[in-house]
């Protein structure tokens, strides 16, 4: 009768288990605790169910501890690692992930492997930490980029189309060669900080090995691409800017100008982004009215207000006044775009880094568009008086600063994790559950427990490896719960194992809230039994809303 029973809960249980969807490592190549004779340019783990890679969750750490982690694809129970070469290839390597189950339950784990001999193991750290050094250089990279475009664009323009005869050029001239040089050196900067951006070493130690990889990557032959954009624009904008160009000059620069602003999309969120191409030409839009419309400002803050005749101004001003606004409304259309789409759900706005971002930028940019308006009313002034001219001075001036800061807050925000993907990662991090890996001489041993609450409906799942990494099926499965600080005796229960499988699934009771040390014992032969243990934190109930 015992066995019958034993048998008819077996039966109970197996459909049944809501932790039996729990996605498990099953293969990997190369095999958890191998030694291969060279460093493999792809690294690829199978689970036992299909699966949501979290974004930024996994990393491979090189036997020297940078991360050497490239494209990271997943397809159906699979996920691909692509791996870039390593400085020092010889010794043992940490790959590290982070998954979400198809039944939502969040799933880490890490393993080894080495190549030629075993060495000390990486130690593990956050896949998306970078140094100190790095973490300041890139949004400062992005400030001068930006900066750059807009002293190539606004002034450009305005010498091309609208400059007076009698007012030198030369100050202006003088701009957009700053921008041509500060968006090159912006770019080269980038390439250069993409390596450490990766690895997550210092600023200064990258080796040719990364910087070839960079070079060879798709950023890397985007930026190179903008470099040799940049090159035939300095060549065709000498005679556009002495006001003597010629029509295809105009539509040679056009097209240059088009594929070079392509290029900041293609190398941040919006190339990976739903609704892609829809997203990159928003972007496109959003960057050329921002240069159109901040260029023209400074070029008429710091020379054309100070130097031309009013009556000069009182022609050229209404006739900027127009580009500006139309300037802002596709700057303003096109920000929208982007922000409903990378944004992903109105509580991401405050909910999310990104979303405040948003915020704070829609924020500063409505005050710059009140400063605006008052400045087409002085602009459109006809003739501009000497004391107009000073009050559209000090209102260009103010629009100016601000946009300075919206040009910071951008550099910021398109380094920070959409909040589409904010929304995402925050689930898995905070989502009910509790996973971990424990270790004894005998076993490695994954363990979950879903979903953590007073009661009697937790469920706990183990995996057993053995301590290479292999998956190891187990003969007899225990688990023991013990509140801490209470004089309560500890409960103990028998898990199911899942043979042939290296699982075992069980339930757990948490009568009252505190902090549980569970116990794992598992027999893994007839006479080899090892116990394990950790510490877990049940929550109170939360009060009814």
């Amino acid at each position: 009768m015992l066995v019958a029973a034993m048998i008819g809960l077996g039966a109970l249980l197996l459909p049944a288990a809501p932790a039996s969807a729990h996605a498990a490592l099953t293969t990997a190549t190369p095999e958890p605790g191998s030694v291969v004779a060279s460093a493999p340019g792809e690294i690829t783990l199978t689970f036992t169910e299909g699966f949501t890679a979290v974004p930024g969750r996994t990393q491979v750490l090189a036997p020297d501890g940078k991360r050497i982690t490239g494209a990271v694809t997943a397809s159906g129970p699979t996920l691909r690692i692509q791996v870039r070469r390593a400085d020092q290839p010889l010794g043992t390597y940490l790959v590290s992930y982070r998954i979400i189950s198809a039944d939502s339950h969040p799933v880490g784990g890490a393993l080894t492997f080495s190549v030629g001999a075993p060495s000390a193991r990486p130690p593990e750290s956050d896949p998306a930490g970078v140094h100190p050094s790095v973490a300041a250089a890139v949004p400062a990279i992005k400030v001068v980029g930006y900066a750059g475009l807009t002293l190539i664009v606004g002034p450009a323009l305005l010498l091309a189309l609208l400059w007076p005869r009698r007012v030198p050029r030369r100050g202006a001239v003088l701009l957009v060669r700053a921008g041509l040089l500060g968006t090159a050196a912006s770019t080269l900067a980038a390439l250069w900080t993409q390596a450490p951006n990766s690895s997550g070493a210092p600023l200064w130690d990258v080796s040719v090995t990364e910087l070839a990889d960079v070079l060879a990557s798709p950023f890397g032959v985007i930026l190179l691409a903008r470099l040799a954009v940049l090159g035939a624009a300095a060549a065709l904008l000498p005679p556009v800017l002495r006001g003597a160009g010629r029509r295809r000059h105009g539509a040679a620069l056009l097209g240059l100008a088009a594929a070079g602003l392509t290029t900041w999309p293609l190398t941040g969120h919006a190339a990976e982004s739903p609704l892609a191409a829809a997203v990159v030409a928003a972007d496109v839009v959003h960057l050329a009215a921002m240069a159109v419309w901040l260029g023209g400002l400074v070029t008429l803050a710091v020379f054309l207000l100070r130097r031309a005749h009013p009556r000069v101004l009182g022609v050229i001003l209404p006739a900027w006044s127009r580009w500006a606004m139309l300037a802002v409304v596709w700057l303003a259309g096109a920000g929208t775009v982007q922000a409903v789409v990378q944004v992903g759900s109105p509580g991401a706005l405050w909910g999310t880094g990104y979303g405040r971002l948003v915020l704070a930028k829609a924020a500063i940019l409505a005050g710059v568009l009140v400063a605006a308006f008052l400045a087409r009313r002085l602009a459109l002034r006809v003739p501009v008086s000497g004391a107009s001219a000073a009050r559209l001075r000090r209102t260009v001036g103010i629009e100016v600063a601000a946009t300075v800061v919206v040009l910071g807050l951008s550099a910021v925000l398109v380094q920070a994790t959409p909040g589409r993907s904010a929304t995402v990662e925050q689930a898995a991090g905070t989502g009910k559950g509790v996973s971990q890996t424990l270790t004894s001489p005998l076993y490695t041993l994954q363990y979950y427990v879903y979903p953590v609450e007073l009661g009697e409906n937790n469920t706990v799942h183990g995996f057993a490896y053995t301590p290479e990494g292999k998956p190891l099926p187990a003969a007899e499965w225990t688990v023991t719960a013990r509140l801490q600080g209470r004089d309560l005796e500890p409960v103990s229960a028998p898990m199911l194992p899942l043979h042939p499988r290296n699982d075992a699934v069980g339930a757990l009771t948490f009568p009252l809230p505190g902090t549980y040390e569970l116990s794992f014992t598992v027999r893994v032969s007839d006479i080899d039994q090892a116990t394990v243990r950790t510490t877990i934190t049940v929550p109170q109930v939360p009060p009814a809303s």
